[in-house]
């Protein structure tokens, strides 16, 4: 989720598939300590209905993983409206640690093992 008003602000958020987005709004309401009634979840546009899952709204294992994260939108209800919804850019990853990386099947340890 993703969340621009004076500052930008990123949040990373693990949900399963199953959950609802009432449930992903009380993850946020723990990190932004706002209740879910000021929060409102947007997928591409689209306001997210509380009563639906993740996996209804396309957010699954398949669509959502670590190295490549769903974005979704959040506002956030400031004096009697929410504010407008505007998600920016990411900023650039930081490169995968070597012992991250994946390996080749046949690395060359494996290979001097043999010989």
């Amino acid at each position: 989720i993703k969340r621009r008003h004076r500052s930008p602000t990123t949040v990373f958020k693990d949900g399963e598939d199953s959950s609802t987005v009432f449930e992903l709004k009380r993850m946020v309401e723990g990190i932004l300590k706002r209740p879910p009634y000021e929060q409102r979840l947007y997928k591409d546009d689209q306001l997210l209905d509380d009563g639906k899952t993740l996996g209804e709204r396309g957010f699954t294992s398949q669509t959502a993983r670590p190295q490549a994260p769903a974005t979704g939108g959040l506002t956030l209800r400031a004096d009697e409206a929410f504010e407008a919804l505007r998600i920016g850019p990411f900023s650039s990853q930081p490169e995968l640690p070597g012992v991250m990386k994946p390996q080749d099947s046949g690395s060359s340890a494996n290979e001097q093992a043999v010989q």
